[in-house]
């Protein structure tokens, strides 16, 4: 039996379809919603690539139950900002080439976005430690951290 959730998917009311409140907020996101920021990486919570913002916290979408989801806001990569307008995150990324294959990147500036939102002069480390759990086959690691570092620098 179909049943429907009500949830605040980048500050708009959404309602999506789903048969089994389990199901990855990753695929309601994806194939009822049609946004493709958060991606599948490893389906397990491992690798970030499907990381979206709830309540303001990085939350890996894949492992997260949809039905956990109701009453709570949700940001995904599309929520952040667009092509035309991109937020001081983006850009940075943009300015800095930080990607390659350009896979995991959704999971790098969601994951760097909650820490600027917390912290907006975070320090090598800092970065490097919260990015840790976020996996990047291509080696761009350099150019994600000086990413952060250019957003951090233009955060007042």
């Amino acid at each position: 039996m179909t049943q429907s959730i009500k949830l605040k998917v980048n500050n708009e009311d959404v309602s999506i379809p789903f048969t089994d409140p389990q199901m990855p907020l990753l695929y309601a996101l994806r194939n009822e919603l049609g946004l493709k920021g958060p991606r599948f990486g490893c389906g397990l919570g491992q690798c970030g690539s499907c990381t979206v913002h709830i309540n303001g916290e990085a939350v890996r979408s894949c492992v997260y139950p949809v039905s956990s989801a109701k009453g709570k806001s949700i940001t995904t990569l599309e929520g952040l900002g667009s092509s035309t307008k991109p937020d001081v995150l983006q850009q940075a990324f943009i300015d800095e080439q930080a990607a390659q294959c350009g896979y995991c990147i959704n999971g790098m500036v969601m994951q760097a976005k909650a820490l600027l939102n917390k912290n907006k002069k975070p320090t090598e480390s800092q970065i490097k430690e919260a990015l840790g759990n976020n996996l990047c086959r291509c080696g761009t690691h350099q150019r994600i951290v000086r990413a952060v570092q250019r957003a951090s620098a233009q955060l007042v």
